[in-house]
């Protein structure tokens, strides 16, 4: 599944820059019965089925480090953040399970998992999409990844509100036409319209980063 997604883009060109690297494994290949079962019915029964601890704790010990960080991608995880992929750009070495089916046994979490993180309130088939959204969310923050830097310090969640509307060339399209600040070279105004912009879409689209913003700004 993730093939093509790494080879593409921004991260596919920071993976072959070397900037980053990302080794996809399966947990299959530490099967030991001949069916190459990595999961099984559950105790108490139920619907479904869970991942087997005996493969998955193999396989993450195999390839994990000293000092390196096991995140398992969950529902039922912390949710992920602009703060927290900025953490994890830090990281020398992270090792991302995706959990399969109605999820992984519990003894998995506790001996080899540090981390449990969720992308979002809903639930996916597998965890392999959350993990590649959390790798090219953290990416971003890895010097060299993105060709222009400033990009960071101009967009949704970094300062806390999301994004002001984006124009560019031509200045008139189908009667819509770019607001007249955008394009008098005063930079002062386009920062205090842009700011403004921030604001208001922030309030009207997200209520509760808006109310922490208000907070914030008010003990400020």
């Amino acid at each position: 599944m993730l093939d093509g997604f790494l080879a593409e883009s921004i991260l596919g060109k920071g993976i072959a820059k070397q900037l980053l690297e990302v080794e996809v494994r399966d947990i299959r290949d530490w099967c030991t019965d001949k069916h190459r079962a990595a999961d099984d019915r559950p105790f108490g029964g139920g619907a479904g089925m869970v991942m087997k601890p005996e493969p998955a704790i193999a396989a993450i010990e195999a390839v994990q480090t000293p000092g390196c960080r096991r995140i398992y991608l969950t529902p039922d995880g912390t949710p992920f953040s602009d703060s927290m992929a900025r953490e994890f750009a830090t990281e020398s070495h992270l090792v991302f399970l995706s959990g399969h089916y109605e999820g992984i046994d519990q003894r998995i979490r506790d001996s080899v998992i540090d981390q449990e993180v969720s992308i979002g309130d809903y639930v996916l088939t597998n965890g392999t999409l959350p993990a590649a959204v959390i790798i090219d969310a953290l990416a971003r923050f890895i010097p060299g990844v993105l060709g222009d830097e400033k990009s960071l310090t101009h967009e949704s969640f970094t300062g806390k509100l999301l994004d002001f509307p984006q124009y560019t060339r031509p200045a008139e399209f189908r009667g819509m036409s770019v607001p007249d600040v955008l394009t008098q070279g005063n930079h002062g105004e386009i920062e205090k319209w842009r700011t403004a912009q921030c604001v208001e879409k922030t309030r009207h689209v997200r209520p509760d980063l808006f109310k922490k913003y208000r907070h914030e700004s008010d003990h400020q």
